[in-house]
């Protein structure tokens, strides 16, 4: 039986779903496949590298990818992690779960700090409140992926989700 392939969506693909898919591939090693996209490719964000690298997870040799270089047929989840990506995600074929988690956008926050590790700051806020959601991928999602690894002391999930009804059969 194949691993489930869960996409993580964002508008440029550079910050928040790069941190997504890293830390799925960190915690879920091979029990899933795990890939990133944007609507747009706006290329890798080196902040987003750095702080991640912080945490233990390299994410150096990600590149910035557009939805439409992603096989969508093989998919069996699509996690949006920004509102627009949300609101704006094509149609997807099939059995296709979407579900949503709006995370801060990193960037933005950072642009108004005059001092570089205060701006650092909502990169690592928002890189741990990712790794929580992708931490409790089986809960949001359905999917059977298995318990974590002990040490995976969790926070709570972001406010502002949008679960839909899990699948039938599911978790």
């Amino acid at each position: 039986m194949r691993p489930p392939e869960v996409l993580f969506l964002c508008t440029g693909n550079s910050c928040r779903s790069q941190m997504a898919e890293g830390w799925a591939r960190h915690l879920w090693g091979d029990r899933l496949v795990a890939r990133s996209a944007g609507l747009l490719a706006h290329g890798l964000n080196p902040h987003a590298v750095r702080v991640m690298a912080e945490a233990g997870v390299d994410i150096s040799g990600h590149r910035s990818k557009t939805l439409a270089e992603v096989d969508v047929g093989a998919l069996d989840v699509v996690v949006s992690v920004c509102g627009h990506a949300d609101e704006t995600c094509p149609t997807l074929p099939g059995r296709v779960r979407r579900v949503h988690f709006g995370f801060d956008d990193p960037p933005r926050l950072a642009a108004g700090e005059a001092d570089p590790e205060r701006a650092l700051g909502h990169y690592r806020r928002v890189r741990d409140e990712v790794r929580d959601l992708v931490a409790r991928l089986p809960e949001v999602t359905g999917l059977r992926l298995g318990p974590l690894p002990e040490d995976s002391a969790l926070g709570p999930l972001p406010e502002d989700s949008a679960l839909g009804p899990l699948p039938e059969g599911s978790a």
